[in-house]
């Protein structure tokens, strides 16, 4: 009844009542009806006042006093028919009784009265809440909106609703231009309406026009879903380079089984936890990242060069024990961060910038974290480029890394480029604690969900090669999301170890070797 009767003001304007105080008290003292016949006319006047009065009943602010309609919120009290503010609220004021009916009628006005609204953002979520949900009788309305539109998009869902709502028109012509329209939709509930069209529509032509337009659809939902699968395999591939690359430079330059890897990501993320906490309550929380990236690959960058003067150093060219102690270090700082944080997870919180998403098509969200991760993750990677291929602590780490006894012969401190080098990969494993910190629960086991990983990916791409870890990463991320949607995500962890150990087996030195005369003897 409700749809019928702002149809009705819509179509015919001398039926359409101006917010009065008539109006008014037939909101608030009227029968039910009368009540509902107040609603639409609200809603046919179209304005911020009529909005207003609406949004207060709902809520439960509107009441009477005496003869008076009053709208009461935070102790102070305005008149609802003339918009003027009293000076006290009355003592005398009485609830007014929303039922169901009512409240049914006042949700459908306030969805209405959205699509009218001055705000863009208010205008564009109430189309999008309209989509595939509109009831027939909003047509009017729906074309009203349409014709004071200037946003595209919005200006798009409002063509495609009222598309939708025209499949029930009583014209042929204005079914079948309706149908066309629909076939350059991307949302599946349109797909939904089709079939039931096809369903009930008898004419053989429009029934043709409907099966090109569901099948349109299918393509624009397919290409959606592609979206999405390559962006969440971007997104893991992006990940999985910043838990790899550092163990990529330990491991292809020492050759060190860094079984405490995991544990230098698990610090970086807690460290970005501390900066956190120190910004909180502040004015500049939202900036707090400016401050825990630095201290993510400091803290860790320590560690691992004090881990590396104080142990490993003594472990070279004696793989099992560098791993079984490795393997205790990692313990050691599993027990520390939960004596010093306790065993629970802990709570990040993403700053502003980061929270929310970009719908590219229907059903398919980029989330902002994300896709920040993977900016950040491109300009890490850029970075240890530059360090690696364009500064003199980069050539000395390559010519270690191709053929340390020739190094050493030319003066290169060999056992100062080990530390140096194990902390940059430490640190470089801490920027990837505070990505995955933004992402992921924070805790002490963090570390062990993605050392198995991070090493499959230096494998798979080459001992001590950039290129070879990008690729891999990116491979293996693509591989994991893939076989995910095929067979689960158990089943596609079996099937890519699987494939890395058949592959290791052809070719054992990965996807790109190490070139120097040391390594080709």
């Amino acid at each position: 009844m409700r749809m019928l009767i702002i149809a009705a003001l819509l179509v015919f304007p001398s039926l359409v009542f101006s917010q009065d105080a008539k109006t008014v008290e037939k909101l608030a003292f009227g029968e039910s009806d009368e009540k509902v016949e107040a609603i639409a006319a609200l809603v046919a006047a179209g304005d911020e006042k009529s909005a207003a009065v609406l949004q207060a009943m709902a809520d439960g602010d509107l009441y009477t006093s005496g003869k008076r309609v009053l709208i009461v919120k935070d102790d102070a009290a305005t008149d609802a028919a003339t918009g003027g503010k009293l000076a006290k609220v009355p003592e005398d004021k009485e609830d007014i009784t929303v039922n169901n009916r009512l409240r049914r009628e006042l949700n459908g006005a306030l969805a209405a009265l959205k699509l009218i609204s001055p705000k863009v953002e208010v205008r564009h979520a109430a189309a999008k809440e309209l989509l595939g949900r509109a009831e027939p009788a909003m047509l009017p309305l729906v074309k009203k909106a349409l014709g004071k539109e200037s946003n595209p998009d919005v200006k798009a869902m409002l063509e495609q609703i009222a598309a939708a709502l025209e499949l029930k028109a009583e014209d042929r012509a204005t079914r079948l231009a309706a149908v066309r329209k629909l076939a350059s939709s991307n949302n599946s509930s349109t797909k939904t309406l089709l079939l039931s069209f096809l369903g009930s529509e008898k004419d053989e032509e429009l029934r043709a026009e409907a099966q090109k337009s569901v099948r349109a659809i299918e393509g624009s939902v397919a290409w959606g879903e592609r979206l999405g699968v390559v962006f969440t395999s971007v997104s893991l591939g992006s990940i999985l380079l910043l838990a790899a690359l550092g163990l990529a430079i330990t491991y292809g330059l020492m050759g060190v089984i860094n079984m405490a890897h995991g544990e230098l990501i698990m610090l970086g993320a807690y460290s970005t936890y501390v900066v956190q906490n120190l910004f909180k309550g502040s004015a500049y929380f939202d900036w707090y990242l400016l401050a825990a990236v630095p201290a993510a690959f400091i803290v860790p960058a320590l560690v691992g060069m004090a881990l590396e003067r104080s142990v490993i150093r003594w472990l070279y060219g004696r793989p099992l024990e560098t791993l079984l102690a490795t393997w205790g270090i990692s313990l050691i700082l599993i027990q520390a961060v939960r004596t010093l944080f306790g065993a629970a997870n802990v709570q990040v919180e993403n700053p502003a910038f980061m929270s929310g998403g970009v719908e590219a098509f229907t059903g398919v969200v980029l989330p902002w974290s994300r896709v920040v991760i993977i900016g950040f993750a491109l300009f890490v990677l850029l970075l240890v480029y530059l360090l690696l291929n364009k500064t003199r602590l980069g050539l000395f780490v390559r010519g270690v890394t191709q053929n340390r006894e020739m190094a050493a012969c030319v003066g290169v401190s060999t056992a100062r480029i080990d530390t140096w080098a194990f902390g940059l990969g430490s640190g470089i494993a801490g920027l990837a604690g505070c990505a995955l910190s933004q992402i992921d629960n924070v805790g002490p086991n963090l570390g062990q969900n993605y050392i198995v990983d991070s090493f499959m990916v230096v494998v798979l791409g080459g001992v001590g090669q950039l290129a070879g870890t990008v690729y891999a990463a990116l491979g293996l991320g693509f591989a994991n999301k893939l076989l995910e949607a095929w067979q689960g995500a158990v089943l596609a962890k079996i099937a890519v170890l699987i494939f890395i150990v058949f592959f290791i087996q052809k070719r054992p030195q990965g996807m790109f070797a190490l070139k120097g005369r040391a390594i080709e003897s």
